[in-house]
């Protein structure tokens, strides 16, 4: 059984850890975070090893990235980067209720949390958060970094570019995109191509300002 870390340790950190002991495909050696006052302590039950950057000194153990928040969902990203780690040392962690079909590809260090659907040829880059109920139909497309928090539903042919955000319960019209690092905020329902690096919001979304998520023109590079 390969060894497995999580970097993080917050809510979403401590999901992905439930989702990992639930399947059984890892062992779980425990969190490791950059909040030092963490450090020696468990966050349910499983241990806060030490800061991100030990990842480095656990060779062996296959990692997941689960930091991030409407407030800075580029912070997932920005580890990436500054850990520089090889693709193949990144898990896929697949919640043992999650639905994925045989013609659907899940990438490196993505997260799939429970009853999650992958209807038919749906693609999900490397480093993508899925939260609970999500719903991707056939054909759909979302790019690395993204976000997809619980209930997201995307429409056939829909694309989430790099980073993107869809905030809890959000709806995705089919053949529609929603443009890189841009967020689509809770219960939305997008009907039309959303510009990168904006926040759309209602029924139907509008726009309603440029997205401030730190380092963003860096990261879209």
């Amino acid at each position: 059984m390969n060894e497995l870390v999580i970097v993080g340790a917050g809510g979403f950190a401590r999901e992905t850890a439930q989702a990992v002991v639930d399947s059984g495909e890892f062992k779980l050696l425990g969190h490791l975070d950059d909040n030092p006052a963490l450090h020696g302590t468990e966050v349910d039950g499983v241990p806060v090893l030490g800061g991100c950057d030990l990842v480095h000194e656990l060779p062996e153990a296959r990692v997941v990235i689960c930091v991030g928040n409407p407030r800075d969902y580029a912070a997932r990203a920005r580890l990436v980067r500054r850990l520089d780690l090889p693709a193949d040392r990144y898990a896929t962690v697949i919640h043992p209720t999650a639905a994925v079909s045989a013609t659907s590809r899940v990438g490196p260090g993505s997260v799939l949390l429970a009853h999650c659907v992958l209807t038919a040829s749906v693609e999900v880059g490397a480093h993508v958060a899925v939260m609970p109920h999500v719903v991707l139909t056939h054909d759909d497309v979302v790019e690395d970094h993204a976000t997809l928090a619980s209930g997201v539903r995307l429409g056939g042919g829909a694309r989430l570019e790099r980073g993107a955000y869809a905030g809890a319960g959000a709806l995705v019209r089919e053949g529609t995109t929603v443009g890189a690092w841009s967020l689509i905020g809770m219960g939305s329902s997008v009907l039309g191509d959303v510009p990168p690096g904006e926040v759309w919001v209602g029924s139907p979304a509008r726009r309603l300002r440029a997205a401030d998520a730190p380092a963003l023109d860096e990261l879209a590079k």
